[in-house]
């Protein structure tokens, strides 16, 4: 991406940009201004989109150390996925969120998803309710078109869903929503999208609220997910798109048994998509090298997903990437690439106008230079914390313009810390190289 604007930023998208930074999270929008680098993987996985939206399925896992960069590329893609006309669902792995559990927290990790969904029109989440009018309205008119009522067509829509599993349910569901449009209750209404996100606890509550006998539970979420994707195909969106982050809380899992059951449904993810089981269907999961390749707890202590996501060899004894792979290890930025997204870190400070900017090239020079010095390699491998820091830098220069970006500067100490010898006591959001005080 230049570094040269082509316009001012609006005050709510920068603000946005630099609150993140500043906490070392992942911006929910303005990604564009900031991306630099990884032009293979994001064409790695535009491919994967479009395949998704020509009725296809997809499933990557992306690999890559603490702070190097794995939540922003997965919010990058699930941008452009909205911009292609996909429905996204995202959430990210907890300990009362996983994904196979007997106590409520696979339900709880749907409904996460659910209450995330996003689509072009809403990115920021909530886009449920809207999704299912989009597809009333379409309903309607071709009702219209057609001379039927607009129960008929949403039974003659929905008829194929019936044969997946909740498939029935699901169409009269979306059948009490119309009702409850069409009457003006609310009530009905709200219940359907209760339904629909999950939140119902007990069969006897669905059926009292809304006639059906089954709910989405512990035992049945994968299979909702690919009822959903069915679903968004038919209300005119291009495909489903699931991105789950931080693996890690499954490796942190104390039990080798709840570990490996929830590898399982890993694995039956991998195998319906790479197989074309599912369709409009993608996933997208985060972690780190030591979730996946670690044989004693990580993904590949279960025998059947390592001979499915081992490396190519031929692609490593050649010394490259094979992009074609399940497993996507993001390659380190490069210190051009970083003294690039410091770059655009700096033109969202002064709002897209080079000319405000509170410091020189001069300065972003040195600050790199200090970098370099005090931490070596790691502050290109591991960005989070670099950014952090400069983003803390530009705020100070700008509350105290009377201070000299040199004389900041040589104020700095940085602290190098080691990350730990065990991933599952490390918290995926801890900073873990090193710590920026004044």
């Amino acid at each position: 991406m230049s570094t040269e604007a082509k316009g001012g930023l609006r005050p709510r998208v920068r603000d946005g940009i630099l609150q993140a930074l500043r906490a070392g999270v992942t911006p929910r929008y303005g990604l564009q201004h900031l991306q630099v680098g990884r032009l293979r993987e994001v064409e790695t996985l535009l491919e994967d989109i479009e395949r998704i939206a020509d009725g296809g399925a997809a499933i990557r896992f992306i690999v890559g150390e603490y702070g190097s960069g794995k939540s922003f590329f997965l919010q990058l893609i699930r941008s452009i996925a909205l911009e292609k006309g996909a429905v996204c669902l995202h959430a990210d792995l907890a300990p009362d969120r996983r994904l196979h559990a007997s106590g409520g927290q696979a339900r709880m990790l749907y409904a996460e998803l659910l209450r995330n969904c996003s689509t072009r029109s809403k990115p920021e989440g909530g886009a449920l309710g809207s999704m299912v009018e989009r597809f009333i309205a379409e309903v309607r008119r071709h009702a219209g078109e057609a001379g039927m009522s607009v129960e008929q067509c949403i039974e003659e829509r929905l008829h194929e869903l019936s044969e997946s599993v909740g498939g029935y349910d699901f169409a009269r569901v979306i059948a009490a929503y119309w009702q409850g449009y069409e009457r003006g209750c609310e009530q009905l209404r709200d219940e359907a999208l209760r339904w629909l996100r999950g939140e119902f606890s007990t069969r006897t509550e669905a059926r009292k609220s809304l006639g059906v006998g089954s709910i989405v539970d512990d035992g049945n979420v994968y299979d909702r997910l690919k009822l959903l994707a069915r679903f968004v195909r038919r209300a005119g969106y291009a495909g489903l798109l699931v991105c789950i982050d931080e693996l890690v809380n499954l490796y942190k899992l104390p039990q080798r048994q709840t570990r490996l059951a929830n590898y399982e449904q890993i694995l039956r993810m991998l195998n319906d998509c790479l197989q074309g089981s599912a369709e409009h269907l993608g996933f997208l999961f985060g972690g780190t090298p030591e979730v996946l390749f670690d044989t004693g707890k990580g993904l590949f202590s279960y025998e059947a997903l390592r001979s499915r996501l081992e490396e190519n060899n031929f692609a490593r004894r050649a010394g490259v990437v094979d992009y074609a792979a399940p497993v996507l290890r993001l390659a380190n930025l490069t210190p051009e690439e970083l003294y690039l997204l410091l770059c655009n870190v700096r033109l969202v400070h002064a709002n897209g106008d080079p000319g405000a900017s509170s410091v020189p090239d001069e300065a972003l020079d040195a600050f790199v230079h200090h970098c370099s010095r005090h931490i070596g390699d790691a502050y290109f491998r591991t960005p989070r914390n670099t950014v952090k820091a400069f983003v803390d830098f530009l705020s100070v220069l700008d509350q105290h313009p009377d201070l000299q970006w040199s004389q900041l500067l040589g104020m700095v100490r940085i602290e190098a810390d080691a990350p730990s010898d065990m991933p599952g006591n490390v918290d995926e959001d801890d900073d873990a190289l090193a710590d920026f005080r004044l």
